[in-house]
């Protein structure tokens, strides 16, 4: 589908107010459930404009976001695009200046914890990938070049990251 479709279904979703319900799905019901309302944050947040974007932070998307990163390998691609979305985003209002210098949804982030499950991908798969890439799956290989990437560009200076 095209990224400005996704993002025209995205804004009806967010007029019928079906974010926090998807949010509060995510984080309360059997994991089924969790799975299902967590993936459909996770493509919003990979798709939606920065408007978007915030909106998906300010319903309480972070965390439901950084959990997933222990799923399904096709939702922890989902997952970290997302993510990586949301940094993007708060690097952009950094760099405006409206937010006094600083990346407010890198913290937010990692204070999900969301930082140290990334590194955990990264250092989970970067022994496997270095020794066999040839041979793993793509969706492997996209998720430790993607956890890499996301620790290089926004934690590169309180991270060792290769």
């Amino acid at each position: 589908m095209k990224r400005y479709a996704m993002v025209w279904i995205l804004q009806a979703v967010i007029e019928a107010n079906i974010i926090a319900p998807l949010v509060h799905l995510q984080q309360n019901d059997e994991f089924d459930i969790k799975e299902e309302a967590a993936l459909a944050i996770a493509n919003a947040a990979s798709c939606g404009t920065h408007d978007q974007i915030r909106f998906l932070v300010s319903q309480g998307c972070i965390k439901p976001l950084c959990d997933l990163i222990w799923c399904d390998p096709s939702i922890v691609k989902v997952s970290l695009k997302g993510l990586e979305n949301i940094l993007k985003v708060g690097e952009d209002e950094k760099t405006m200046g409206t937010t006094d210098g600083v990346n407010l949804y890198k913290q937010m982030i990692k204070d999900a914890r969301g930082r140290w499950k990334i590194k955990y991908l990264r250092s989970h798969y970067e022994e496997i990938y270095n020794e066999c890439k040839s041979e793993l799956h793509p969706d492997t290989i996209e998720i430790y070049e993607k956890a890499v990437e996301v620790l290089k560009t926004y934690w590169l200076e309180e991270d060792d990251v290769r």
